[in-house]
């Protein structure tokens, strides 16, 4: 079954930070921004992992993301 959960990524002084609002808990880190969505594939890959083998469910995704332009 394939799982899709938006991830946020911030600028974390000079790394970054990412996390998923719809799992609490799961976040990684890296120097580049490229390196931070790869590392939180394998993250959200190991929570849902666990998940499953815990024997719990899976949340679905509510979270969603726009931009808001507003002029200066």
């Amino acid at each position: 079954m394939m799982h899709r959960f938006l991830i946020v990524i911030e600028k974390a002084g000079k790394n970054y930070s990412a996390y998923s609002p719809d799992l609490p808990g799961c976040v990684a880190a890296g120097k580049t921004r490229e390196e931070t969505e790869e590392r939180m594939h394998e993250a959200i890959g190991m929570h849902v992992h666990g998940l499953i083998e815990d024997g719990m469910p899976v949340p679905k995704s509510h979270s969603s993301a726009t931009f808001v332009a507003v002029q200066s």
